[in-house]
């Protein structure tokens, strides 16, 4: 038997009817991770395929050094909720989150691991499925475009630069974990991760990795559905899980924004203008509060002082984001002081 030394590693591994994946799973883990300071734990999410029974049999082998965790979830709860009590259960100073279908090489898993243990600085490491020269195996046509569509709105919410939001492939170090409270049970999950990441001020990196897509007959259990459920997610994540100040700012300054979209157009075209600064002015509160919003408005408001017509509408733009810019050298002055939830 495995002795129990201080884990570096967590492999946290969600399985839901997997059983045709996982002995050739656990032989890429005892090629890439057997060594007795992992842990690789499995959270059986309500199989019904025996995937259960295969994963007691591989563990009474004792073919492995790394120590091998089985927790079963009575129904099936998703991929979030696995995730998350394999989390509660999990000691290593870093945590590993890998899928147990093989669409993604344990051998990526691997070189993320050396890489981030290598550099202190480095928190956390998302793998992408759309870098790097790696082999890629995908048809699903729809599915990589919804995967590519909420990665970019991902961006644009949160100012990121994020190429693969849903990559199943993530490593993180503990300070990560712990700053952390993760709610959402099924493939939102990847979302939800990635938002509270952000939120707390810790950087994002991204590794190129292989991918090898299985079809529905081999047991894809993501599908369309899923991919219209992440949009909610994206505007849960963003404009809901909040703080109330943050609430406040994103409220103040729509209401303002629209207000200036109102001068603009006639008919419908003044609708679609309230409309289209009212989304520009509820991600200006995401990004500030009260005081410094308020000084953007007051730079709308000088530009709206010079020209007339369209050289009015020039100089509202060109004030706009000149307030933006004065906003944000505000903002971080006051970044680290105890003013600085109104700026």
């Amino acid at each position: 038997m495995p002795q129990e030394n201080k884990k570096i590693l967590s492999i946290i591994i969600p399985v839901f009817n997997e059983t045709n994946f996982i002995n050739r799973l656990y032989k890429q883990l005892l090629l890439h991770f057997n060594d007795p300071t992992t842990e690789v734990i499995f959270i059986d999410d309500g199989s019904t395929d025996g995937s259960l029974e295969r994963l007691k049999k591989i563990k009474l082998s004792n073919e492995h050094s790394f120590t091998f965790k089985i927790i079963k979830l009575d129904i099936n709860s998703g991929k979030g909720k696995a995730i998350q009590t394999g989390i509660k259960n999990s000691t290593g100073e870093y945590v590993l989150l890998q899928d147990a279908d093989l669409e993604l090489d344990t051998k990526d898993a691997k070189e993320m691991f050396e890489m981030i243990t290598k550099n202190n600085e480095i928190k956390c490491i998302f793998g992408s499925r759309y870098l790097s020269g790696k082999l890629k195996k995908n048809n699903y046509f729809f599915n990589n475009l919804v995967g590519k569509i909420n990665s970019l709105i991902f961006n644009i919410f949160f100012s990121q630069s994020l190429s693969d939001v849903h990559c199943g492939l993530k490593i993180l170090h503990r300070t990560v974990i712990d700053r952390i409270n993760l709610t959402v049970n099924d493939f939102g999950i990847e979302i939800d991760l990635a938002s509270q990441i952000v939120r707390n001020n810790f950087f994002i990196y991204e590794f190129g990795v292989s991918y090898f897509f299985r079809s529905k007959a081999q047991g894809k259990k993501i599908t369309w559905v899923d991919g219209i459920k992440s949009f909610y997610y994206l505007i849960k994540a963003r404009f809901f899980d909040n703080s109330g100040s943050t609430n406040l700012s994103i409220a103040y300054s729509s209401i303002y924004m629209s207000f200036v979209g109102s001068h603009f157009g006639m008919g419908l075209g003044n609708t679609i203008f309230i409309i289209i600064f009212f989304i520009i002015g509820s991600v200006i509160g995401l990004h500030f509060k009260i005081i410094s919003s308020t000084i953007i408005f007051f730079f709308i408001f000088i530009g709206s002082l010079f020209g007339k017509g369209n050289g009015t509408t020039l100089a509202v733009i060109l004030f706009f984001f000149l307030g933006i810019l004065v906003a944000r050298k505000i903002k971080k002055y006051f970044l680290n002081s105890k003013f600085n939830n109104i700026f």
